[in-house]
């Protein structure tokens, strides 16, 4: 993983995403120096994911849409978009959450606790099942933190029982949708090649199908 990321970047997808995680950690700084500190904390959640795809070398374009997305999702807390459009809530669940379910299947794979897209361990079922599994979970540990910060930081923190069961409906609804698209992707999420290991586990840069590559690098702009 280590060599994933300090691999320079190579194509426009690639220096897009970096450029999305720089503007995340300035985040942090501006969220802190104009806001609030509790705002810094939430944008500074997403550190964690927002370096995660580098670490695993996943295709640009989900690396970019995973960067995207928790972006907007730790800003939209910033500027109170939750409260002021009521279905901004409910949109961010669903896409945030099975963007995040990804990639811990993804991150799984890598330890080899599931089987990598594209292997011949890999079945389109467990995907779907696993991913939504993983969604739940987040989704939980998510109105967790959330019941902690208006418990401990601030009771500006919105939480009632039934937005804490909204959001974790619509969560689990959009891990079972992205569980869907990982069981029938056409290309795989992790493009670089390395050596591969059996079992159906992604060594570091390897291709979700399980193949080697002849060439160092692919050129590969998407």
């Amino acid at each position: 993983m280590i060599e994933n990321f300090l691999r320079p970047p190579r194509s426009i997808g690639e220096y897009t995403a970096d450029a999305l995680r720089l503007i995340g950690a300035l985040s942090v700084i501006a969220a802190a120096i104009w806001f609030t500190a509790t705002d810094a904390g939430i944008v500074g959640l997403t550190l964690p994911a927002l370096v995660a795809p580098r670490f695993l070398g996943l295709r640009p374009i989900f690396d970019i849409v995973t960067t995207a997305t928790v972006l907007v999702a730790a800003w939209s807390n910033v500027f109170d978009l939750y409260t002021r459009l009521a279905w901004w809530d409910i949109a961010i669940h669903l896409v945030c959450t099975g963007v995040l379910a990804v990639l811990l299947y993804v991150l799984c794979a890598y330890a080899g606790v599931v089987a990598a897209p594209r292997t011949q361990a890999f079945t389109g079922r467990a995907a779907i099942v696993l991913v939504t599994a993983f969604g739940l979970a987040l989704s939980a540990v998510w109105e967790m933190i959330e019941w902690l910060g208006k418990t401990l930081v601030t009771d500006d923190i919105f939480v009632t029982y039934d937005d804490t069961i909204g959001d974790m409906a619509v969560g689990g609804l959009g891990a079972l949708l992205a569980g869907c698209l990982l069981a029938h992707a056409v290309h795989p999420l992790v493009p670089h090649p390395a050596p591969v290991r059996k079992g159906g586990r992604i060594p570091t840069g390897a291709r979700c199908d399980g193949t080697a590559l002849e060439a160092e690098y692919p050129e590969d702009p998407s």
